[in-house]
């Protein structure tokens, strides 16, 4: 599949994006490019071969999510630099 500087005209004004004649003629040229190097790789032979999301292999690096005891008021008011009741007392955001 060969695109056009129309393709890329098209698909700038999508975009809402002006580019120049010189822009165009570039990004005609790296478009043509990746699609050729993609009919190069849907040439290969994929058989056999298991779908994967990625190149690596990705591991979960959270830690296990266990149910635990929480903090309490009095420790989580302990160091608060101004607190009223059980609750932290902050600046007013509405005017």
């Amino acid at each position: 599949m060969k695109l056009s500087t129309a393709d890329v005209e098209y698909v700038a004004r999508l975009a809402r994006l002006e580019v120049t004649q010189q822009e165009k003629e570039k990004f005609t040229a790296q478009l043509n490019d990746i699609l050729h190097y993609i009919d190069q790789l849907n040439e290969l032979d994929t058989k056999g071969v298991a779908p994967m999301s990625h190149a690596i292999a990705v591991t979960n690096a959270f830690r296990e999510d266990r149910a635990a005891e929480s903090l309490g008021t009095a420790n989580a008011l302990a160091n608060a630099p101004d607190a009223r009741g059980d609750f932290f007392r902050v600046p007013k955001v509405i005017e």
